[in-house]
């Protein structure tokens, strides 16, 4: 297989920033590239997002702290065996 070399202009920091968090993949620059261009090619699409780690949002955040709150005051759903009794226990008495 014949290479190519493609010449781009960016900034240099952001060169650096980049090759530090490749390396922590594992990866370089080039392949980086190589690999980007392949799945572009296969895909006909382009996807910008990988997270090193996955993180919570703001919103996720207060609902587990709020859950984890209802759990520790009792105010949790018993368990049923059958969704009849779980909607019979979700129906207001009458």
């Amino acid at each position: 297989m014949s290479t190519a070399v493609i010449n781009i202009r960016t900034n240099t920091h952001l060169k650096q920033e980049a090759k530090k968090i490749l390396e922590e993949f594992g990866l370089t620059l080039t392949s980086f590239i190589n690999a980007k261009l392949k799945k572009l090619v296969r895909s006909r699409s382009i996807v910008f997002s990988l997270n090193k780690e996955e993180t919570l949002t703001p919103w996720a955040i207060k609902q587990l702290k709020e859950s984890e709150t209802d759990y520790k005051k009792g105010r949790i759903s018993p368990s049923f065996t059958s969704a009849k009794d779980a909607i019979k226990w979700l129906e207001p008495d009458e």
